[in-house]
Formats: C-alpha cells, structure tokens, sequence
C-alpha cells in the first residue's frame, strides 16, 4: 500500500513527494509490526497491498467503541459495509484482531499490537492531508464545526454561510453542543474545530484561539429588590439557581464559590441556560451567568437585571480549538471570522446596555482592522 501511494506522487510537488514518503512510512510500519511472525515472508508480500486506508480506520474506530453497531452510526455506514471492512482487514493480516465473541468486543493481543500501530500511521497520513491544504480554504472537503448553544441563534448561521461561500467543495456539517462535549468529540477526532468554554484544567493535545472574555454576573427578576450581596449572603428571599456541574460553566462558577467560601443550598441544577433564565424572569430565583449567556435569552431581557458580581470577579475564555492534525491557518481565518461576529452580536450591544461590562466583556485578538 505504501509503494503504490508512493508512486501515485512522483511527479507531484516537493510538499506531495514529502506527504507520500511520510504516507509510505506509515503504511509499511503498519504492515510489517505486530503480526508478521505469523506468516511467512513471502505470503505477506502478496496481499500486503490489499490493506485499504478505509479500512484500518473502521478498525481503528471499532477498537476504540467494542462495538460495529456504534461505528456504523457515527460514520452513516451500514453494519453489514463495517462488518466487511473490518472483516477485510483480519482476512489481509490473516490473523483475529478482535474477539467477536465478546460485547462490546475487545483487542486481541496481536489487535491491541496492531492497533497503536494503526494510529500512529494515520496520524502521520492526516497530518500530511492538512499540510497540503494548509490555509487554502478552497480545498477544504470536509469541516465539522462545533458550536456551543450560545452562539447557535446569530453567530452558527452567519459563520455556516461564510465558510460554504469560502469552502465550495467542502461538506459542512454542524454540530450544537455542551463545552465539554465538543471538547471530547475533538479529541475523539469527530470534529474538527469547535467553539467552547475553556476548560478548568489544560486538556493536552488541543490548540485554542481565544475568542471572547465573558465575565460572570448576577441575573436577578426585575421585580425583586434584593442586591447582589443579599443573595451570596444567603439573606436574599430567592433560591440560588445553579447551572449543572456536569457543564464547564457550573464548574467554573462552584469553584469560585470555593474559593471564596460562599456556601449556598444546592436546591436548582439545571443544564438547559434557557429554562434557568425562564425562571430568574418569572421570579423563582437568581443566577449567576455571563454576559453571552444572558444575551441568548432575548424574550427575557426585558423581566432580568445584570449586576456585577461582588467583590472578587472572575470570567469564563471562550476559545476555538482545534487538534495539530487540522490546518491552524485556517483555523485562526475561522477565528478572526468569529471574534468579528462575537462582537457584533454580542459585546457592541450588552456594553450598550450595561457600560459597566467594559472592559472586562470583550474578544480577545480583535485586530483594529477586523473591528
């Protein structure tokens, strides 16, 4: 398989011709590790070249999941077309790389070896993809972009023509998700890029653009006279609204609780920013959120009042990340396109609303010239 490609390119360009190495290295260390002892020397050579890039990554898929039924959903292929290429790629090898037997399934040991192989091959082969249409967003055939909800009513639509006016043959496909689970899909490799809350700790492996400093704030009904300091006092006559702790956003805010030593009944949870706005405007408690959370609970502006938070404040970064696998020119022209957007949507007009927002509501690396 590696000689073939290899050839594909020897009247390419120098960047091609490096690609093609780097696809023949990959390939030949997949072929030749972990099983070959198996076999002899000879009968290996006569089908190596029957490995099929599609089919080392359904395996490595099905390695990861246990399961065909799993892998078939996420990739739109039916079971049995799994079934096939996974079945292809034990018949090339001649060797059981998974035990059918077990559910979900698990390696073997010649498969576990195989696997971390399989990996790093195609690691190498999509980094050498990215490099080839490294900030050329023309030749970009297939983005899956995450977004978090926030961001899902002006900015997603907005950003979702630019890039299929930018991207004419590319497959745009969107995804609206918690933070934390575009990071996770990003670093399972189901999306490329995605707009999300900067976790509490460093997650390894990811690049981040910073996007938008938003800072937290107390949300109160319109009606109700309490203050911002009647309600972490605990002296308020509202119940404290909290967002899930399974959200970035909830962590972020219970850790600063703890730090502070502000211990508040543990009464509301709840993961949807609408529903919690919905009842800070009809008057079943207070919250603290952000600026760009607020602004999507447009219908409620007119029953909710921001303060600042008391005393020590603190904020959330919204970033785009990426992995090194996907081309970072191109991802800082998605961010540049963003953080104008972000803007426009969203700190132009709350900082209109509540001056005193600035400067601590604002996008980060917006140049004189994209304002």
């Amino acid at each position: 398989m590696g000689a073939l490609i290899s050839q594909h390119f020897q009247s390419k360009s120098p960047k091609k011709l490096t690609f093609a190495r780097n696809v023949k290295y990959s390939f030949d260390k997949i072929e030749t590790r972990g099983c070959i002892s198996q076999r002899s020397e000879s009968a290996w050579h006569m089908q190596r070249t029957n490995l099929s890039l599609r089919g080392l990554e359904i395996f490595q898929l099905v390695a990861k999941s246990g399961s065909v039924r799993q892998v078939a959903t996420e990739t739109g292929l039916s079971i049995s077309t799994v079934s096939h290429h996974l079945r292809g790629v034990e018949e090339t090898l001649g060797v059981a790389l998974l035990d059918h037997s077990r559910r979900p399934m698990a390696l073997t040991p010649a498969g576990s070896v195989f696997a971390r192989h399989v990996e790093e091959g195609l690691r190498i082969i999509r980094r050498g993809e990215t490099e080839l249409t490294s900030g050329d967003l023309a030749q970009v055939r297939e983005l899956r972009f995450g977004t978090v909800d926030d961001f899902d009513s002006e900015v997603a639509p907005e950003i979702a023509q630019l890039l299929a006016r930018a991207m004419p043959k590319c497959t745009f496909k969107h995804h609206t998700r918690p933070s934390h689970e575009i990071i996770r899909l990003i670093r399972e490799q189901k999306l490329d890029i995605g707009v999300a809350t900067r976790p509490v700790a460093e997650v390894p492996g990811l690049i981040e653009h910073p996007v938008l400093r938003d800072p937290f704030v107390i949300a109160l009904p319109a009606s109700i006279r309490d203050t911002p300091e009647d309600c972490l006092s605990g002296q308020g006559r509202l119940p404290f609204l909290r967002y899930s702790h399974l959200q970035i956003i909830g962590n972020l805010i219970e850790a600063h609780l703890r730090r502070t030593r502000v211990n508040l009944p543990n009464r509301f949870e709840l993961e949807s920013n609408q529903s919690l706005m919905g009842m800070v405007a009809d008057g079943s408690g207070w919250a603290i959120t952000t600026p760009a959370s607020f602004a999507r609970a447009q219908r409620f502006h007119d029953q909710i009042v921001l303060y600042p938070y008391p005393g020590r404040g603190f904020s959330r970064t919204m970033s785009l990340f990426s992995t090194e696998l996907y081309p970072q020119a191109t991802a800082e022209l998605i961010a540049a396109s963003l953080r104008r957007m972000i803007n426009r949507y969203f700190v132009d007009p709350l900082s209109s609303s509540y001056p005193w927002l600035v400067p601590g509501f604002q996008v980060l690396g917006l140049s004189e010239v994209d304002a």
